[in-house]
């Protein structure tokens, strides 16, 4: 019996690594190559509509149309035990880019060696990304360091272990502040771990999502670390990067047939003492550069997905509420507003939400969002 547990098991956690570069069971094409092998296309999209308060040239309110993001999603498997995946975005300045390129190795049970370009353990929020969040806009008091998107270059050792319920990870990746001049200038890594722990259905596999829409019983903890050495000022003022956050996410399925959705999460920053604000051109050769700040952060989210279906969907009603406490400066808070409009999933939906932000400076903006997302 242990045996039959443990392949269920690892089947599991394997088909999870992959819906997670893939989207979800549904989206993709997948080819059949000879033996165990095979390969995955996906494509994903996001696009919206933006107004924001005195933002447009002349002082006035502003109104754009933008695609935010498109991404080529590729993921496969050589053998059982060796794949990877090589993902692209074009972003909305028209920039396409590699967005992961990660060689991927299942050592044995409960043990897989990645190596490449990926996303370092961090917080939920980002180990969800936007494609896979509860709300439309990413988090602004999630703030660790990443050379583009989340990512960064590095090593990375993770598992799902106790019968799936418990994720660990941990890594060693090129960091912040790599060049001359810079703090980092004797190319310190930066060192990433996370744990998360289910009490109820497990979450297999290494990326996470902040909402099944109620197929699952979840409520997960989770704690993430990074540290580097000379990760933050310049060459003749430097400090240590230190930042730790813990998560949670609950989501029940109420009798009516409604799933509540709530989570809430809590960020410390420690520059050492050291502003991270280089000087001018240190920055321009450099991905992962400055924009380190000291301070503590959190934020708490509440969604309710409406059991009625409307149409080809159900409405998800949601408000955040995000405050990042800075050590030096005042305080940027943030309130979101949104309904959902959850048609398949993360696989498509629309979002409204309207957003009030009271910046450190005590400025008032308002912005109202209109966003389309869809992966296949």
């Amino acid at each position: 019996m242990k045996n039959i547990t443990k392949n269920r098991l690892r089947k599991a956690s394997a088909l999870a690594v992959a819906l997670a570069a893939c989207g979800s069971a549904n989206a993709g094409v997948t080819v059949a190559g000879p033996g165990e092998s095979y390969l995955t296309l996906s494509l994903w999209a996001r696009s919206s509509y933006t107004s924001v308060e005195d933002a447009a040239p002349d002082g006035s309110r502003s109104s754009d149309f933008s695609i935010d993001s498109v991404r080529i999603i590729t993921s496969g498997k050589i053998t059982k035990n060796i794949g990877g995946m090589i993902n692209f975005e074009r972003q909305s300045d028209e920039s396409m880019r590699i967005l992961d390129a990660v060689a991927q190795f299942e050592l044995t049970d409960g043990v897989n060696f990645w190596f490449g370009r990926m996303l370092p353990p961090t917080d939920r929020a980002n180990m969800a990304g936007p494609y896979f969040a509860n709300v439309w806009d990413y988090p602004m008091v999630s703030q660790y360091p990443n050379a583009f998107t989340g990512r960064d270059d590095g090593a990375l050792v993770w598992g799902n272990v106790l019968g799936g319920k418990l994720l660990y990870s941990f890594g060693a990746f090129q960091g912040k502040n790599r060049g001359a001049g810079l703090s980092n200038d004797g190319d310190e890594p930066l060192y990433a771990t996370r744990f998360a722990y289910s009490f109820l259905d497990p979450e297999l596999g290494y990326y996470g999502t902040n909402s099944y829409f109620g197929s699952k019983e979840i409520f997960t903890v989770g704690f993430a670390y990074q540290m580097q050495k000379d990760g933050v000022g310049t060459a003749l003022a430097k400090g240590d990067y230190k930042a730790w956050n813990i998560d949670a996410l609950y989501e029940t399925k109420l009798a009516g047939g409604g799933v509540m959705t709530l989570e809430g999460a809590w960020y410390d920053y420690d520059t050492d003492g050291v502003a991270d604000a280089p000087g001018a051109g240190l920055c321009a050769n450099v991905n992962n550069c400055g924009g380190a700040a000291a301070g503590d952060a959190w934020l708490l989210t509440a969604a309710y997905l409406i059991p009625t279906k409307i149409g080809i969907g159900q409405f998800q009603p949601y408000t955040r509420y995000q405050k990042f406490n800075a050590d030096s400066g005042g305080d940027t808070k943030q309130w979101d507003f949104g309904l959902t409009y959850v048609m398949a999933g993360h696989n498509a939906r629309i979002s409204a939400v309207y957003s009030d932000m009271e910046s450190a400076a005590g400025i008032d903006t308002d912005k109202f969002t209109l966003g389309v997302q869809l992966m296949y």
